[in-house]
């Protein structure tokens, strides 16, 4: 190795290490092999650009940190990504979607989903294939969508290598429900069929994921999201559209609903309406999601109505955390939506990871 080689390796372990400060380390090892696995490697061309969140080992670093030879070739690097984003709004440019609505059954009153725990491989920026662990072959997992008050039966099969359980994340369930093996309940062994049952309650915004080896589990992609619907709709605000924006960090690196950037949805709406964004956490880390030109109405927090909505423009997610917020789409344009922890979202060779938009298109509600 060169000694420019090595000083462009201190360089970026820095900033890396920047990056984990400002994002809250928690479980260095877990943390610090993520940041790693999402900085972009060579990204000089599109095929470099696929490959910009593949998992890397610190060796593969001194690829990373080459930086490009000259403004010219940084700024077509920065454009080749912002034209594959804008191509993925028209046509999705990765296989698998996820976090779609689960479809149900009624057994007499009583809400019934199905849900299978398997190994997939899941693309998560074009050309970039993880081996997960997933519901129902997606991540997230599907959206289960529940009525507060309504009886519901959720049937877990186990296809994965390993045993499982399932935790309501911000649900008060019967704590034989609660879905942590050894503690509420025997593990949902390989091969294994467990069924879990409860009147759903509060209502808002909840997740459910894995509660046994999940810092494994849940990180390759055994979670998803939980609506419960009030049963009372005047005790929510009203909205036009109602988006989900799931942050994770580790399967594939910086994702938002499963995906990184060029590869991330967007987020559309029409002058004056009122969109709902339910933001999710179920990473490791902190971040900061920052949405330029618009204001969030921020109305609840991990499905609780607040005494007191607020304004802001950025909404900090910790671990675990929910936050609703209401966006009144009055400002036309592509505007953008990311994680303002910067080494989460772009480098030298261009945005990545945790980047979308938000586009208010001039035609009227």
């Amino acid at each position: 190795m060169t000694e420019s080689e090595t000083a462009g390796e201190r360089t970026v372990d820095r900033r890396l290490f920047m990056g984990l400060v400002a994002g809250g380390v928690g479980g260095a090892t877990i943390v610090g092999s993520t940041a790693l696995a999402a900085w972009p490697r060579d990204a000089t061309t599109s095929a470099g650009a696929a490959d910009a969140h593949a998992g890397m080992d610190m060796g593969d670093q001194t690829d990373s940190t080459e930086a490009p030879a000259n403004v010219d070739e940084m700024d077509a690097m920065h454009e080749d990504g912002i034209n594959q984003f804008l191509a993925n709004i028209e046509s999705p440019i990765t296989e698998g979607k996820g976090a779609v609505d689960a479809e149900w059954t009624m057994d007499g009153n009583t809400r019934v989903f199905e849900l299978t725990c398997s190994e997939i491989d899941w693309e998560v920026t074009p050309g970039q294939i993880e081996k997960a662990m997933a519901y129902n072959e997606m991540v997230p997992g599907p959206t289960l969508r529940m009525v507060e008050g309504q009886r519901t039966r959720i049937v877990v099969t186990n296809e994965l290598p390993q045993s499982t359980g399932v935790h309501w994340h911000g649900q008060r369930v019967p704590n034989d429900q609660d879905g942590v093996p050894f503690l509420t309940q025997p593990p949902i062994k390989p091969g294994e069929t467990y069924t879990y049952e409860f009147v759903p309650g509060p209502y808002g915004s909840h997740m459910y994921h894995s509660h046994h080896n999940a810092a494994e589990q849940v990180s390759a992609g055994l979670l998803g999201a939980l609506i419960v619907e009030p049963k009372d709709p005047a005790d929510e605000p009203t909205h036009d559209r109602d988006y989900l924006y799931i942050l994770n960090d580790a399967l594939g690196g910086f994702t938002i609903n499963g995906k990184g950037f060029p590869a991330t949805d967007a987020y559309t709406a029409n002058l004056g309406e009122r969109v709902r964004f339910r933001f999710m956490n179920e990473g490791t880390m902190v971040h900061p999601v920052h949405l330029h030109g618009l204001t969030f109405e921020v109305f609840a927090r991990d499905g609780y109505p607040l005494p007191q909505p607020f304004l802001c423009d950025t909404i900090t997610v910790a671990p675990g955390e929910r936050w609703d917020a209401t966006v009144v789409a009055d400002n036309p344009g592509t505007w953008a939506f990311h994680c303002h922890i910067l080494t989460h979202a772009e480098s030298p060779h261009g945005m990545f990871g945790m980047v979308s938009v938000f586009v208010v298109s001039e035609e009227p509600a």
